[in-house]
């Protein structure tokens, strides 16, 4: 028997020593399980007392300072709507609509993870962050009006924040790394004191306490930006990076579409005007879009910690850079032809528009696949750099394959070949030897 072992100084990251106290045994489950439950009753016992109450609030018409805050609409917004035949009840109902559908979803996602996963402790944080955070748009609201739920609506608002904050700075491994972490949820949390429980109390109103407040807010997101980045590079297992690209991508996606369509605004400046033809029907869809995308959040941390086909989320990923960054190139070339193309037939032919719109939709037709493909092998070699050169380095080797006939120089491509794309700690290869043909044995009789 031949054997050669081939070893490399490049390991793969193994989860923390103490992953093992992240779990819950016992007493300590039974009452994690009965919190859970009373959690989940208090919080839907808020959203239905305080439903008629947040309705009011949508229909009335806001004319002061605090409307984006509080959800209702402005004056030009209402007439906005009123010109496409919509009412301040029809916006109510759509707002609420949301909201309920964001508490079902959360309320779902974390009956899922207390039901397969609740005796993992990070899994059960955060089936206790989603029951709190999913009516949190309702709860926002009502904290800047009186009415007879304020006070637990305040609490259930806090401890939304509080799970938040708790489970950003533990993702995914369950422990402040590094330890100073920890204090800086008490800061955060000691800033939303008063701006939760005291929002009329003159100190909040001061404009230097608010602005301390968002160098407070801003602080802490930029800290959760840093610590994940840090754990995913030097702290993270492969399976916990995995659980940090989910969650990362439910945020990214809301935020780049938020983003863009704000771009979008500067660049084209009729959007925003509520008069426009095209501002109006913009603004609406906008809305729309912005509304219904933080369900990422949920679900996305939902694959996370129920761990189903997470490996998937790099496909995901790959062909979320690769067809958005293909239909914004599209997109771009297709107005700037059709621009270009009226300018240009104007005084050619009569119907220059009809023209240069046939024109702009066979020429994106005929770039789409050659961009596409351009697009992915660009996204691969920088992005998926290791991929792309193991796909190369298994493509090569199919052709040696072909042509190879010592043994000895095909062995020695097998373990190069493993090794540049698998990169594990150690590699061994067993050749076993052919087995001899047995002899039959001849068997003499005599009589």
């Amino acid at each position: 028997m031949s054997i050669n072992h081939a070893s490399s100084t490049t390991g793969v990251s193994s989860p923390p020593p103490n992953a093992t106290h992240t779990r819950l045994h016992g007493s300590w489950l039974v009452l994690a399980r009965v919190g859970w439950v009373v959690l989940a009753v208090f919080t839907l016992i808020i959203v239905v007392a305080s439903l008629p109450v947040y309705v009011a609030q949508l229909q009335t018409i806001c004319t002061g300072t605090a409307c984006a805050f509080s959800q209702q609409l402005t004056p030009e917004q209402a007439r906005m709507l009123k010109g496409i035949g919509l009412s301040p009840g029809a916006y109510a109902a759509f707002t609420v609509a949301l909201t309920l559908a964001s508490v079902v979803v959360c309320l779902v996602i974390s009956t899922l993870i207390v039901w397969r996963r609740s005796d993992d402790r990070m899994a059960l944080l955060v089936a206790l962050m989603l029951v709190t955070v999913g009516p949190i748009i309702e709860t926002s609201t009502l904290l800047l009006i009186p009415s007879p739920w304020r006070v637990p609506t305040a609490c259930l608002y806090f401890l939304a924040l509080a799970l938040l904050v708790l489970v950003f700075l533990l993702f995914p491994s369950g422990q402040f790394v590094p330890r100073w972490t920890r204090w800086t949820m008490v800061v955060f949390l000691a800033g939303q004191v008063p701006y939760t429980f005291f929002p009329d109390a003159p100190f909040t109103l001061n404009t230097h306490a608010d602005s301390l407040g968002y160098l407070i807010l801003i602080g802490e997101a930029a800290i959760f930006a840093i610590v994940q980045l840090y754990r995913y590079r030097r702290v993270s297992s492969p399976i916990e990076r995995q659980q940090t690209k989910w969650v990362v991508f439910g945020i990214a996606v809301p935020t780049t579409v938020f983003v863009g369509g704000s771009v979008l605004y500067l660049i084209f400046p009729a959007l925003a005007e509520p008069g426009s033809p095209y501002g109006s029907p913009y603004q609406l869809a906008l809305a729309a879009v912005n509304t219904f995308l933080p369900l990422f959040i949920p679900l996305s941390f939902g694959f996370a910690m129920l761990r189903y086909r997470l490996w998937d989320i790099d496909i995901l990923i790959n062909r979320t850079l690769v067809y958005g960054t293909l239909t914004v190139i599209l997109t771009a070339v297709y107005v700037g032809l059709v621009i270009g193309l009226q300018a240009l037939l104007r005084g050619i032919i009569s119907q220059d528009n009809s023209v240069s719109i046939v024109i702009s939709t066979l020429a994106i037709a005929a770039l789409f696949q050659p961009l596409r493909q351009r697009l992915q092998k660009l996204i691969d070699r920088r992005f998926y750099r290791s991929k792309y050169d193991a796909a190369r380095t298994v493509a090569a080797f199919n052709a040696t394959l072909r042509q190879e006939v010592d043994l000895d120089q095909l062995r020695e491509h097998l373990l190069a070949v493993v090794q540049e794309t698998m990169q594990p700690a150690h590699v061994s290869l067993w050749l076993r030897q052919p087995e001899r043909p047995r002899q039959p044995r001849d068997h003499a009789s005599s009589s």
